[in-house]
């Protein structure tokens, strides 16, 4: 990870608050001292261009983008923490609460 983050011209802080994650636990990622989850690697590969073999440490790091013609993002991976959590809120209500919810939502978007 730390060849792919050095190449890709970033500093630990930045790639921390691109993949949503504080800079220390980044740090122990980048160290080998901890595995990122699956969303978390893609996230990673996104930002820092490489495939996750790559940032595994199971092949030399090489612009996975480029290799891959990859350019889009795939739904939800540039969601932030603060989505991800209140998705993971929604999902453990019951219908009527979602509607009132939706409704709530509706009003506070603009233009409506």
């Amino acid at each position: 990870m730390k060849q792919a983050r050095q190449r890709a011209g970033m500093t630990q802080a930045e790639v921390a608050e691109g993949i949503g994650s504080a800079v220390e636990v980044y740090g122990r990622m980048e160290r080998g001292g901890a595995l990122p989850s699956v969303s978390t690697l893609l996230r990673l590969c996104l930002i820092l261009g490489s495939g996750p073999h790559e940032l595994m440490g199971f092949s030399p790091v090489a612009s996975w983008q480029e290799a891959s013609g990859a350019g889009t993002v795939p739904p939800g991976l540039n969601d932030t923490p603060e989505k991800r959590r209140l998705l993971r809120r929604l999902a453990r209500l019951d219908s009527p609460r979602i509607k009132v919810l939706s409704r709530l939502a509706a009003l506070l978007l603009p233009g409506h």
